[in-house]
């Protein structure tokens, strides 16, 4: 969540002309490199596997559902590994060796890749030194910035997954009707 806060405090500064700043420590480039690597990393590691896994034979065999169904099997099945819990759908079969490296290639991603760009992001912020807060600071403790927040996560979370599913949950949904 403090990523998505850097982030936040990032674009908010930038549409109104502030300088970006949290806890009284400038938000510059690097910082936001090393958000963005934080918040992408987790999707693309689930939706390149995701595609891997469905545009392979050895991925499709798995695959008990066809159609909308299967694709959210094998979509829930990367997410939850690439999130570090490795839970999967009854419908898919995922014992066997491509599921298994892939899973827990993706665990491996979701636990270690994302440890170094943390770690960079905080030596930044500790390396900077305070700065006291001016006229031109975006205060982050009023309703308007948890609101900011909110929508930037909804916004961040809609463009990296919302492509995957409506081809697979959505479309699910929409022919239950």
């Amino acid at each position: 969540m403090l990523v998505f806060v850097i982030v936040a405090v990032f674009v908010a500064g930038l549409m109104v002309g502030r300088k970006p700043e949290y806890l009284g420590k400038k938000i510059e480039s690097y910082e936001m490199k090393m958000a963005s690597l934080l918040i992408l990393i987790m999707p693309i590691t689930v939706l390149v596997l995701t595609a891997i896994a469905l545009l392979t034979n050895v991925g499709k065999v798995a695959i008990f559902n066809p159609g909308a169904h299967g694709f959210s099997e094998v979509l829930y099945l990367f997410t939850s590994q690439g999130n570090n819990n490795g839970s999967a759908f009854a419908g898919i079969g995922t014992n066997n060796p491509f599921y298994n490296l892939t899973g827990g290639t993706a665990m491996f991603i979701g636990r270690f890749f994302l440890a170094v760009p943390t770690l960079a992001l905080a030596g930044s912020l500790v390396k900077k030194k305070k700065t006291p807060e001016g006229a031109g600071t975006l205060p982050t403790h009023t309703p308007l910035f948890v609101a900011w927040l909110i929508a930037v996560v909804i916004l961040v979370g809609a463009l990296n997954f919302f492509p995957a599913l409506a081809l697979g949950p959505i479309v699910e949904h929409l022919m239950l009707w």
